[in-house]
């Protein structure tokens, strides 16, 4: 196995853990488990600060 195949091995290796990794995040962020938490975080902006009076 020369150089050029072993590189060419490693980078559909590569493309692979990407993807694998993309599948993983949107799972993670569609869980329904998540949803409460994310709605509290998205409300963040909207919240008062008490110290800036």
């Amino acid at each position: 196995m020369d150089l050029q195949a072993i590189w060419e091995t490693l980078a559909s290796l590569w493309v692979v853990w990407l993807i694998v990794l993309f599948a993983g995040i949107v799972f993670w962020a569609y869980r329904p488990k998540n949803k409460k938490r994310f709605e509290e975080d998205a409300r963040i902006p909207f919240q008062d600060d008490e110290g800036e009076r």
